[in-house]
C-alpha cells in the first residue's frame, strides 16, 4: 500500500471543488453557525405565505450550506481516516446538523397545520414550484397526523425508539464471541464477519463446517436474549403502526414510503412461483462441488475459480465504457467526462476508507470513492458506483434540490443497471471456464439480491403478523418461521442444517423493517431496464433518462414507470426470473459436455 503523494494527480479527487481550501470551509461554517439561530424567528408566522416562503428558502440555503461544510470534511477524512484536522472538522459539521434539525423541527409541525385547501393550492402556486412535492407530501400524512399533545409524545418516544438496535449492535460488534477456526494447514483464524465471509469460500468443506458451527452456535447461545430484543423492534414498529391508525406494521413502512403494500405481495407472490429453477442451481451446485452432501454452509464457495481479469484501471475505465456505449452519446460523454474530471478516486492508500461509495452532491458533481485492485469484482464495482454518480448528476442536473434526492427505493437501480450490462457485454465474448464464471456471477448475483432478500422479505412479513395476531414472538417461533422458509427457498438438494434456524438473529438489517425488499425489487426493475437497452438502444435511453432525472419529484412506482417497468404487474418479475433461468440452462448444458 503506497503513499497518498505518490498517486498521480488523474487518479485522486479535486475537493478543491467543494471549496478552494480549508480556511475557505471554516468562513462558511462561521457564517452557518451565525445564521443557524435565525431559522426560529419563522416560528409561529408560516401562516403568511410570505413569511413561509422565505423561511423554506432560508432552511434549503441554510441545509445546502452544512452539507457542503460535512462533505468536504468528511471526503477528506476518507482520503486518510487517521487525519485528525478533519476528524474534527467532520465532527464539527455533524454538531451543526444536529442543531439545524433541532432548531427547524417546528416547520413540519406548524405548516401541515394549514387547511388541506390552503395545501393544495401552495402545491400548485408557480412561486412555489420547488416545494409541490414538498406540500404533496404534507397533505398525504394529513389524515395519520395526531394532536399536537399527541405529536409531542410520539417525539419523545423517539428517544429510546431506536433502542432494539443499538442493542444488537453493540451486541454484534463488540460483545459476541466465536470460537477459533483452524484451517487444514493448521492454522488457527480468530472468526469475525469478515473472517467469516472468507472462510465460507475456504476450498475444504471441513474449514466451511467449523466456520458455519462457530459462527452460528454463537448465537444460538444468546438466542433468547436476541429474539427478545428483535420482539421490542417489531412490537415498536407495531406500536407506531397502530397509533397512525394502520392495520399492519407493513401497511404503515410502505405509506411511509409512497409504495403501495400490493408491490410488496407482488414481489413475495413472484418469486414464491419462480423458485424451481432456484431449486435445480442449487442442484448444480452440488453437483459442481462434487460433494455427497451439500450443506448450507457450502452455498458460498465458488463452483468456479474466480477468472482472470487482472486489467489495469485504465484499460477497465475502457471496458466499462464500451460496456455502457449502448446508452447513446449523450450519456457515453457523461461517463468520459466521469474518468477524465477527478470524479474519481482510484486507489487504495494508507489510511483510506476502505471500500467503495458514490456520493453526490447538488450543484457539484458525485464523487466516487474507489481502493481498485485488478479483480473482476473491482471492474464491476467501476461499472456499480457510476451508475449512482450518474443517477445524482441526472437528477441535480434536471431537478431543483428540493425534489433531486431520490428515494432509497430507486437508489440501486441505475448501479444494477450498469453491472447487468457490463456482464452481458462481457459474456458477448467469453468462452470456456471465463463464460462459466460469468454465468455463476449473474446466477449468484439473482440467488443473493433476489431470492435470499426475498426470503428475508417473508420471514419479516411472518415475524410482524405474530404481534399483530396477539401471539408470543419466541426464539422458537422466529426459528421454525426461518427454518421453512429456508427449506422452501432452497429445496431437496440442500441439507438444512439445524444451525441455520439461528440466522435470522444476525441479519442486522431487521431492525429496520421492511427495507430488504426494496434489494429485490431494485435487480428486478434493473434487470427490465438493462434488456430494454440492449434491444432498444439510444431510443429507449430517452425513457431511461427520464427516470434517472426524476429523483424525488414524484412517487417511486411512477417514476419507474418513467422507464416503461411497472412493479405491480407481472412482467418485470417474469423476466427477472427468465433471466435467471436461461443463464441456469446455459450453465446446465455447460456442465453435461465436462
Amino acid at each position: 500500500m503506497t503513499e497518498r503523494e505518490k498517486i498521480d494527480e488523474k487518479f485522486k479527487w479535486h475537493l478543491e471543488e467543494i471549496f478552494k481550501d480549508d480556511s475557505e470551509w471554516e468562513e462558511l461554517f462561521f457564517k452557518c453557525d451565525e445564521r443557524l439561530p435565525h431559522i426560529v424567528e419563522y416560528k409561529g408566522t408560516l401562516k403568511d405565505r410570505e413569511k413561509l416562503f422565505d423561511c423554506l428558502e432560508f432552511s434549503t440555503r441554510l441545509s445546502h450550506d452544512i452539507g457542503r461544510l460535512y462533505q468536504y470534511a468528511k471526503l477528506h477524512l476518507d482520503l486518510d481516516t487517521r487525519e485528525g484536522r478533519y476528524q474534527g472538522m467532520t465532527n464539527r459539521a455533524e454538531m451543526l446538523i444536529v442543531r439545524y434539525s433541532s432548531l427547524a423541527s417546528f416547520i413540519d409541525p406548524e405548516v401541515s397545520e394549514l387547511p388541506i385547501e390552503e395545501l393544495e393550492a401552495l402545491s400548485k402556486s408557480p412561486k412555489f414550484a420547488d416545494y409541490d412535492v414538498y406540500f404533496k407530501n404534507l397533505i398525504r400524512n394529513k389524515d395519520i397526523i395526531l394532536s399536537e399533545k399527541e405529536e409531542k409524545i410520539l417525539g419523545e418516544v423517539g428517544l429510546f425508539a431506536g433502542t432494539n438496535d443499538d442493542v444488537f449492535t453493540m451486541f454484534d460488534n463488540a460483545d459476541i464471541k466465536f470460537k477459533p477456526v483452524t484451517d487444514e494447514q493448521g492454522v488457527k483464524h480468530e472468526m469475525s464477519h469478515g473472517a467469516y465471509a472468507v472462510l465460507s469460500q475456504n476450498p475444504s468443506q471441513k474449514v466451511r463446517k467449523k466456520a458455519f458451527e462457530s459462527m452460528f452456535t454463537a448465537y444460538k447461545e444468546h438466542i433468547n436474549m436476541l429474539a427478545a430484543n428483535y420482539a421490542g423492534n417489531v412490537k415498536k414498529d407495531w406500536f407506531f403502526a397502530k397509533v397512525r391508525g394502520f392495520k399492519s406494521s407493513l401497511d404503515y413502512a410502505m405509506y411511509l414510503e409512497n409504495v403501495p403494500p400490493t408491490c410488496y405481495k407482488k414481489l413475495l407472490d413472484a418469486v414464491g412461483e419462480g423458485l424451481k429453477p432456484l431449486h435445480r442451481y442449487i442442484a448444480l451446485r452440488k453437483k459442481a462441488l462434487g460433494v455427497s452432501t451439500l450443506n448450507m454452509y457450502d452455498l458460498y464457495v465458488p463452483i468456479v475459480p474466480e477468472q482472470e481479469l487482472s486489467m489495469p484501471y485504465e484499460e477497465a475505465k475502457e471496458l466499462v465504457k464500451k460496456a455502457l456505449s449502448v446508452m447513446g452519446e449523450e450519456y457515453g460523454k457523461v461517463l468520459a467526462s466521469a474518468f477524465e474530471n477527478n470524479w474519481i478516486d482510484v486507489y487504495e492508500t494508507k489510511g483510506k476508507q476502505s471500500g467503495a461509495y458514490s456520493w453526490g452532491m447538488y450543484g457539484v458533481h458525485p464523487f466516487v470513492l474507489l481502493n481498485y485492485v485488478p479483480t473482476v469484482h473491482d471492474v464491476f464495482t467501476i461499472a456499480h458506483e457510476l451508475g449512482h454518480s450518474m443517477h445524482s448528476y441526472y437528477s441535480n442536473l434536471a431537478q431543483p434540490e428540493q425534489k433531486a434526492g431520490y428515494e432509497i427505493f430507486c437508489a440501486e437501480i441505475a448501479s444494477t443497471v450498469n453491472e447487468v450490462l457490463l456482464l452481458k457485454y462481457l459474456l458477448k465474448s467469453a468462452t470456456g471456464e471465463f463464460r462459466k464464471y460469468l454465468l455463476t456471477y449473474y446466477l449468484d448475483m439473482f440467488r443473493m439480491t433476489l431470492f435470499r432478500q426475498t426470503q428475508f422479505s417473508e420471514f419479516e412479513v411472518a415475524a410482524h403478523s405474530l404481534v399483530e395476531r396477539g401471539e408470543p414472538i419466541t426464539a422458537e417461533a422466529l426459528g421454525d418461521i426461518y427454518y421453512d422458509l429456508n427449506k422452501k427457498y432452497y429445496g431437496r438438494s440442500m441439507k438444512h442444517n439445524d444451525l441455520i434456524r439461528y440466522e435470522w438473529s444476525r441479519i442486522p438489517h431487521f431492525y429496520n423493517s421492511f427495507y430488504v425488499y426494496k434489494y429485490a425489487t431494485g435487480i428486478t426493475t434493473a434487470v427490465s431496464i438493462a434488456n430494454n437497452l440492449l434491444e432498444q438502444g439510444a431510443p429507449y435511453f430517452e425513457k431511461y433518462k427520464q427516470f434517472l432525472s426524476a429523483g424525488g419529484s414524484l412517487p417511486p412506482l411512477d417514476i419507474i414507470r418513467l422507464a416503461d417497468v411497472d412493479l405491480e404487474s407481472d412482467k418485470p418479475y417474469k423476466l427477472a426470473m427468465k433471466e435467471f433461468a436461461d443463464a441456469l440452462k446455459e450453465l446446465e448444458e455447460m456442465y453435461k459436455q465436462c
